[in-house]
Parts: C-alpha cells; structure tokens; sequence
C-alpha cells in the first residue's frame, strides 16, 4: 500500500500516533473546524465562524453564511473536495454533514460534525 499523505495526531486514542492519507486529511478539516475564525497567530482568515454564531437564530441568510464558510474551509484543501453540504440546527447548536472525495484516489467518505453551543464542543463521526 502506497502512503502519499504522512502525519500524527494525539487525538485518535490509540498508541499509534501516525495516520496517513485520507484519515489525515480528514484530521486536518477537523482541525480547521476546531478553530475560530481570527484565532490562529497570524492568519485571521483561518478556521471557522460557526462557534461565533452558535446562538444566533438559524435562519436561511445564516445558513447561507455558514455554507459559505465551509466552503472556503474547503477550497483551502486542494487534497479533497466537498461534494456535498448539508447544514442543520440540532437541540444545542449546529450540525454539518460533509460528503468529503479524497482527489487522488475518487474515495468518498461522509463526515457529520457537531458544533454543541452548551459544551462548547466538537464531536464528528467519521
């Protein structure tokens, strides 16, 4: 098997730190996603305005507004692209439902991340 994409995370809850291609990648949107926008030292334009606007009432113009931003999220990737968004407000914040295609090899895999306004939190099911 041919690894193109190497990396580490501490988060996966094992004792093997590496992961590789597209577990990578999809590490590297969660990520992204993890941090608000102006945030990251240096880059203003990075991350995410969804914790910014967790308690704003969900209306159409906001859901157009955090499509928007997932998509730049998106375009900032060339190693992957969405092909489909789905945004929803759930009990205590918002979720987002991603149809990620790993470029290289077609391989599509979809990703439902949760942004909970009472906890603060992020959780996806990849």
């Amino acid at each position: 098997m041919t690894v193109t994409y190497k990396g580490f995370s501490t988060i996966s809850g094992s004792k093997n730190f590496r992961i590789t291609d597209f577990d990578l990648i999809k590490q590297d949107i969660l990520n992204h996603f993890n941090i608000r926008k102006g945030e990251k030292l240096m880059r203003p334009n990075f991350g995410t305005i969804i914790w910014n606007v967790l308690y704003e009432p969900f209306t159409e113009d906001l859901k157009a507004v955090i499509t928007q931003d997932v998509k730049a999220i998106a375009a900032y990737d060339p190693r992957v692209s969405f092909d489909n968004i789905i945004i929803t407000e759930y009990d205590q914040g918002i979720q987002i439902e991603l149809q990620l295609r790993y470029v290289l090899t077609n391989q599509i895999n979809t990703m439902i991340v949760n942004f909970n306004g009472s906890t603060g939190r992020m959780t996806a099911q990849i």
